[in-house]
C-alpha cells in the first residue's frame, strides 16, 4: 500500500487552501481503487521556527518536538500532493521554511502539485520544481490549477469547474506510478545496506 500525504502549504489566516486541500483529499479518496492511503497534513499544525533562527531557551524543547514531529510525518509517506498558493511569483515562506528542514525524509519520493491563485499557482509550482530538484524529489508533469477568478465565488467560496477532474486524475495517475516505482528503489537501497549474510536470507 502506498501512503500519500496531501500537504496544505499555507498558514495564512482566511486562506482558501483549506477548501482546495479538502477537495483534493475527497477526490483522491473517492477514486481510490488502488489500495492507496491518503492523509491530509496541515502545515498550520506545525509551528516550525525559522530555520537557523535563535530560539529562546524556554521554547527550545517545544521547537525540537515540532521539528521532530514534522520530520517523522513527512518520512512516513511514499509520495506527496502539495496544495500551495502563489505569493510574489513563488511559494509562500512557510512551506519553503518547512521544506528546508527536510531531505532524507523526502528523497527518492514523488510529488504532485495543486495550486490556486490568479494564474492557478503555476509559478509556485515552477518554484517547487527547483526546490525538489535539490531534495531529490521527482515531481510529476500534470498539475491541478485553480483560478481565483473562475473557481472561487467572490474570490473566497471554492466552486471548482468540472474540467479540473481530468487534470486531477492525470496527476494522481502519474504520482502513484512514480511513487510505486521509487518505493521499489528505496527498498532496494535498504537491502543493499544490510549485512551480506542477512541480505542473502532476504533475497
Amino acid at each position: 500500500m502506498l501512503n500519500i500525504g496531501i500537504i496544505l502549504g499555507s498558514v495564512r489566516q482566511g486562506r482558501n487552501g483549506e477548501a482546495v486541500a479538502n477537495w483534493m483529499y475527497d477526490f483522491a479518496a473517492d477514486r481510490n481503487d488502488d489500495g492507496v492511503n491518503y492523509e491530509l497534513v496541515d502545515l498550520a499544525d506545525y509551528n516550525l521556527p525559522m530555520l537557523g533562527a535563535a530560539v529562546p531557551e524556554a521554547q527550545q524543547k517545544e521547537a525540537e518536538a515540532v521539528i521532530q514531529s514534522w520530520s517523522e510525518k513527512m518520512a512516513s509517506f511514499d509520495g506527496y500532493i502539495f496544495v500551495v498558493p502563489e505569493y510574489n511569483h513563488a511559494v509562500g515562506g512557510a512551506i519553503k521554511n518547512a521544506l528546508d528542514y527536510l531531505k532524507p525524509e523526502v528523497a527518492n519520493k514523488a510529488a504532485g502539485f495543486v495550486g490556486y491563485g490568479s494564474l492557478g499557482g503555476t509559478r509556485a509550482h515552477e518554484n517547487l520544481r527547483l526546490i525538489f530538484g535539490e531534495l531529490q524529489v521527482a515531481d510529476v508533469q500534470t498539475a491541478v490549477t485553480f483560478s481565483l477568478m473562475t473557481d472561487f465565488e467572490n474570490f473566497s467560496v471554492f466552486k471548482p469547474a468540472d474540467y479540473h477532474a481530468a487534470n486531477a486524475n492525470g496527476m494522481l495517475d502519474q504520482l502513484l506510478a512514480w511513487s510505486g516505482a521509487l518505493k521499489s528503489v528505496r527498498e532496494k537501497e535498504t537491502v543493499n545496506k544490510v549485512d551480506p549474510i542477512v541480505k542473502t536470507l532476504i533475497l
